[in-house]
């Protein structure tokens, strides 16, 4: 998981199916004003990033001007648009059903790189396990992130509604005023997944598209924009593929290793697709290659004294 742990599952007080909320609207001053949303970090959009991580939400509603992006959402949008991330969230919720949609609500902004769904699932397991009314990611120096956040319906929709009681509109309105309200309780991120992390300087944008090209992230990170490309939701071995393509190099010639994994990918998917196609076409090549190695005769000389 990428925060700490939560708990062990979802179901507890009914918090197993939730809606997502993506606030996506903002001004991105200090960026320049640029499509921050549409900034790429590992070939992906921020936002598409943002949403596969809420890829388990029942409805996922994106509070922007609406745009391309890779997965089925609702767009909203505050009224007037650009009213602040409370009136944003006020939104959001309406449009994922209002007091009726499902019991929890996941609340993340759409400029959130590292964020993915074990984090999601963390915050929900805590939620479902604990009393309080939402839970909040805490950055490394202890902070709590309102917009990494999962809250229970009810509260949420009961404080939105008493705010906008007593202001008369929540245009403006920081989202402290929310979150004063509700009982609170946090999610520690754990060292080195800083699921927290959002893009608002240029800096910010370097440094992520640095962190995932490290050593133990790149290949991951790889993969998951290839299966997005493609539109691939599909969960496999990658060390069995790896250690498939190092044989087929190595036994047969380097070329093969590519070639290989493609064979073993289209055999899968004529196999009816899944993990288990996967790993028993893998199985199969290893195989094949392992008996072609074993053909090859001895160099000259070797074993002779």
């Amino acid at each position: 998981m990428s925060l700490g742990s939560g708990g062990s599952g979802v179901s507890g007080r009914g918090v197993g199916v939730f809606d997502a909320v993506v606030l996506a609207g903002g001004g991105a001053r200090r960026l320049g004003g640029v499509d921050k949303p549409g900034l790429r970090v590992g070939g992906r959009a921020l936002i598409d990033r943002v949403l596969r991580a809420c890829g388990q939400a029942r409805t996922t509603v994106v509070v922007a001007a609406s745009r391309e992006v890779a997965r089925e959402v609702v767009w909203a949008r505050e009224e007037p648009a650009g009213g602040g991330p409370l009136a944003a969230l006020a939104a959001g919720v309406e449009a994922a059903g209002g007091a009726e949609g499902a019991p929890a609500v996941v609340v993340v902004s759409a400029d959130l790189p590292f964020l993915d769904e074990a984090a999601v699932s963390g915050l929900l397991a805590r939620l479902a396990g604990g009393a309080a009314d939402a839970v909040l990611a805490r950055d490394a120096e202890g902070r709590d992130q309102p917009l990494v956040g999962a809250y229970l319906r009810a509260p949420l929709v009961r404080a939105l509604a008493e705010i906008r009681a007593e202001e008369g509109e929540l245009t403006g309105l920081p989202l402290r005023r929310l979150t004063s309200r509700l009982t609170l309780d946090h999610l520690a991120e754990e060292r080195g997944a800083p699921v927290s992390f959002d893009c608002d300087t240029w800096g910010d944008l370097a440094a992520a598209r640095a962190r995932i090209r490290e050593h133990g992230h790149v290949l991951n990170e790889w993969i998951l924009a290839a299966k997005e490309e493609l539109g691939i939701d599909l969960d496999v071995d990658i060390r069995v593929l790896l250690d498939l393509a190092r044989d087929a190099a190595h036994g047969v010639e380097r070329p093969a290793a590519p070639l290989t994994t493609f064979l073993v990918g289209y055999a899968a998917g004529r196999a009816g697709g899944g993990p288990e196609a996967v790993a028993e076409a893998a199985r199969k090549a290893a195989a094949l290659a392992e008996r072609w190695a074993a053909e090859v005769p001895p160099e000259p000389g070797a074993g002779t004294g």
